[in-house]
């Protein structure tokens, strides 16, 4: 396994200056008068162990983020500053914040904070210098620190100022969070325990056609599910009705399953689904084989014979890497195969005899659903960045730490 420096390996940090790259892009509510409400911190507690291990050691923390998309512009409705005291709340210490993040001024508040502190800094895309990795604003911002330290794995795929840009200048390191990540991403698709299965849903097989070229060559099962196994039916010459299907896609799909068998990875396609006339809850359904799906019917879960058969692959496998529902798992009774399944990893996970990796907006949803979120070996709610690196690809804010050729070993 490739290594790279973690916070541990920084040294003694009494003092230091330590700018972080969190990701507070968190959700937030707005209430008529403008007031602005978290609605989830999940980000906020993925970053609050290397933040506290950081000021334990008597640093002083900077707090670098963006939020939102201001396009380069100072837009005060993006401003972390209500992200200050959710921040304070989460680590128990005290959390100042200051409404720029390079400058004078800046440098002068951090100059002046005591060991042990912490400083959130303004919104890092307010200059638009960001997005376009500038040699010169990503000097600035290392004025700010001794140190650089990334706990921002959903950011790493974006080659940006505050996460390739600084780790070029200063002495750079992975978080608590980014290491936890890497390891866990490593454990399922760098160097898995076989037999390995990947279970990738979703609506489109445009969306995760690079994810899908990438894993027939990577594991040993591919379960395809939601409407994207529509796409794969029709390849077959099996009419899908009324279903969500990329019909222009299936001479693609095709070529994604010829490589699978030239790979020996098994594909796993429903043979019984769960079929209804409208997209609604509770709607009136029936199951049936994939042979016998009307005109007017959709394809909106898998069905229970097809569920079994994907629980029984993986009391073969030793890995699980999970992105997609299986259904329609929004609106009942189509999240039972979403479910079923879930909680079958969960369970195997639970006993000792699975590694399961999940990721992805929806999927980290749809486990939560389940109930069982807390049972897989790692949950990333990365979105882009878990994405990017089921396709196979380099991510420039880990390749860079990787760089700078330090070994944990």
């Amino acid at each position: 396994m490739a290594t790279f420096k973690n916070i541990e390996s920084l040294g003694a940090l009494e003092g230091k200056r330590v700018l972080v790259r969190a990701d507070l892009n968190v959700p937030m509510s707005v209430s008529e008068d403008g007031e602005r409400t978290i609605t989830d911190d999940t980000r906020i507690q993925s970053v609050t162990p290397t933040i506290k291990a950081l000021a334990s050691q008597g640093a002083r923390v900077i707090v670098l983020s963006h939020f939102g998309r201001p396009q380069g512009m100072r837009n005060m409705e993006m401003s972390l500053e209500p992200i200050g005291q959710s921040l304070a709340n989460t680590t128990r210490l005290p959390v100042s914040y200051i409404d720029d993040c390079i400058g004078d001024e800046v440098v002068e508040i951090i100059d002046a904070l005591e060991n042990g502190a912490v400083l959130l800094l303004e919104n890092v895309r307010f200059y638009a210098e960001e997005t376009k990795n500038d040699a010169e604003f990503s000097a600035k911002l290392a004025k700010n620190a001794d140190f650089f330290v990334n706990d921002a794995f959903s950011c790493c795929h974006r080659a940006h100022a505050s996460t390739v840009g600084i780790a070029k200048i200063l002495p750079s390191a992975a978080g608590l969070a980014l290491e936890k990540e890497l390891v866990a991403l490593e454990n399922a698709l760098g160097s898995p325990i076989h037999p390995v299965a990947a279970l990738v849903g979703g609506a489109k097989v445009s969306t995760k056609l690079d994810v899908l070229t990438h894993l027939v060559e990577k594991v040993d099962h591919l379960i395809i599910g939601g409407g994207m196994a529509n796409t794969f039916l029709a390849a077959q010459g099996i009419d899908v009705g009324a279903s969500l299907c990329e019909h222009d896609l299936t001479s693609t799909a095709i070529g994604i399953l010829d490589n699978a068998a030239a790979n020996d990875c098994v594909i796993h396609l429903p043979t019984d689904v769960v079929v209804a006339k409208e997209f609604a809850n509770n709607a009136p359904n029936r199951i049936t084989s994939t042979s016998d799906v009307a005109s007017d019917e959709m394809i909106l879960d898998v069905g229970p014979e097809s569920s079994k058969d994907v629980s029984a692959a993986l009391e073969e496998c030793k890995t699980l890497i999970w992105n997609g529902p299986m259904g329609a798992f929004e609106i009942e009774p189509f999240d039972t195969a979403t479910v079923s399944v879930a909680v079958k990893a969960g369970d195997l996970t639970e006993d000792g005899t699975l590694i399961s990796v999940a990721g992805g907006g929806d999927t980290v949803a749809a486990l939560n659903h389940a109930g069982v979120a807390d049972k897989f070996t790692h949950i990333s709610t990365a979105g882009g960045a878990f994405l990017e690196w089921m396709e196979g690809k380099k991510l420039p804010g880990v390749e860079v730490l990787l760089a700078q050729n330090i070994s944990l070993s």
